[in-house]
């Protein structure tokens, strides 16, 4: 990788800052790396944000980073099962770090709301919302996580 962990944990920050959704901020701080045109990423993962479209499931920066592990580690021959077994491994593997920092992998969980919202509007983004929304962090967090678990994985493969 090209940055170090904490520098694609920053950029995804500013990428959401600028106004691109959890999962697109994720994922397009990889899009480079993983092979993907910018505008690939950032169209992969426009459904994905305020919890898969807005209605508050699984965190959209937690999806991008997911995407970003299909892309790098995935497989997709039919019948690979082995293949299958070892991304799902490292997926879960994804989640539980992400777990073990904010508690959970649920939209509306993180953002403390007791259901999911069925409203497609996005929020207008302004200094309140910032200030109100833990996304900015969960998006970092996301990128932090995916960008550590490639710099082990490389430094695997050179010892």
């Amino acid at each position: 990788m090209k940055y170090t962990a904490e520098e694609y944990s920053k950029k995804a920050g500013e990428l959401f800052h600028d106004g691109y959704n959890c999962s697109q901020a994720v994922i397009a701080v990889f899009a480079e790396e993983v092979g993907l045109p910018m505008d690939a990423a950032l169209k992969i993962g426009a459904a994905f944000g305020g919890g898969m479209g807005k209605m508050r499931e699984v965190c959209g920066a937690v999806s991008g980073m997911f995407m970003a592990a299909g892309m790098l580690y995935g497989g997709y021959q039919i019948g690979d099962n082995e293949k299958k077994k070892e991304h799902y491994a490292l997926i879960q593997e994804l989640a539980r770090r992400f777990k073990e920092r904010n508690g959970t992998i649920i939209c509306r969980e993180l953002l403390h709301l007791d259901k999911g919202i069925y409203e497609a509007t996005p929020e207008v983004r302004n200094s309140e919302y910032y200030k109100k929304r833990p996304c900015r962090e969960m998006v970092e967090d996301a990128a932090l996580i995916f960008a550590q678990y490639v710099e082990e994985q490389e430094a695997k493969e050179q010892a």
